[in-house]
């Protein structure tokens, strides 16, 4: 894609892969991508399912060692860190989950003072105003005692959310944070992630399939694709462009580059008949 925007200079990057590839045996899932996340700002990871957008975050979170490249956070790289250096790295980044993944033994208070009990030597009392503000940034004080089976699922979602940013993180990550929610719920999400965001200074990353809400909150969007990065570049730049595979995936078009089918043996081998002419 030809795009006049061009990423953020390097000082400016929370985030930087820098021709990072990885895959599992043979199926490369990252092939030699090089991409930039820069501080402030919301950056969207959107493409078809299986693109790589999930392996991305992993890596940033030093789950998951690049076979080759560079993965770095605020100019360290994350897969040369021994295991201290990655648990430090880790308490500066947030992480809210597809689903949310609370604690279900756990009330909503106490899933977000987990980190804090965690990571922290704080006192309780301290604790305890430190949950009550994240909560309250998320519209939940007042369900601080229910469990997570008595909350609907966006307000699960925004308890996680709640936990993510209880160690007041530079880094949030999002993986999928609008699957299966309603409309109000999906838009009250989207709206507080654009907020806490510019509130709390974050630099956000969101993993998402939501094209309309994801393309509202985002400065930057980057398609991935057959592991290369397919368009990158400003809502309106993506939108814009004319790459077949990105037009397939804006549009939601079922025919386009990216198959029905996947990838096998003909239906002739398969079933041992032979092509029709």
């Amino acid at each position: 894609m030809t795009s006049s925007y061009f990423p953020p200079a390097a000082n400016n990057a929370l985030v930087e892969l820098r021709d990072v590839r990885f895959g599992y045996g043979e199926r490369v899932i990252l092939d030699g991508i090089t991409l930039t996340v820069p501080r402030g700002k919301v950056t969207a990871l959107m493409g078809a399912s299986g693109g790589g957008k999930t392996t991305v975050l992993r890596l940033i979170g030093g789950q998951y060692r690049a076979q080759a490249g560079q993965v770095l956070f605020d100019d360290q790289e994350v897969g040369a860190m021994q295991a201290g250096d990655l648990y430090a790295v880790r308490r500066r980044m947030g992480m809210l989950f597809q689903f949310g993944a609370l604690f279900t033994d756990l009330s909503v208070f106490d899933n977000v003072a987990f980190p804090l009990r965690e990571h922290t030597e704080l006192s309780e009392s301290m604790i305890r105003d430190i949950v009550l503000m994240k909560l309250q940034a998320v519209g939940l004080r007042g369900a601080r005692n229910l469990m997570p089976s008595e909350v609907s699922g966006g307000m699960a979602r925004r308890v996680a959310l709640a936990r993510a940013i209880a160690l007041d993180p530079e880094l949030v990550m999002y993986d999928e944070p609008f699957a299966g929610l309603d409309p109000i719920s999906l838009g009250t999400a989207a709206r507080l992630i654009r907020q806490l965001n510019d509130s709390l200074g974050l630099t956000s990353i969101v993993v998402s399939h939501d094209l309309d809400e994801t393309f509202h909150i985002a400065d930057q969007v980057i398609v991935l694709a057959n592991g290369k990065i397919a368009a990158q570049g400003t809502p309106d730049d993506v939108r814009s462009s004319r790459d077949p595979l990105v037009r397939q995936f804006v549009t939601a078009a079922p025919d386009g580059p990216v198959q029905f089918h996947y990838p096998g043996a003909s239906v002739e081998d398969d079933f041992g008949v032979e092509a029709r002419p």
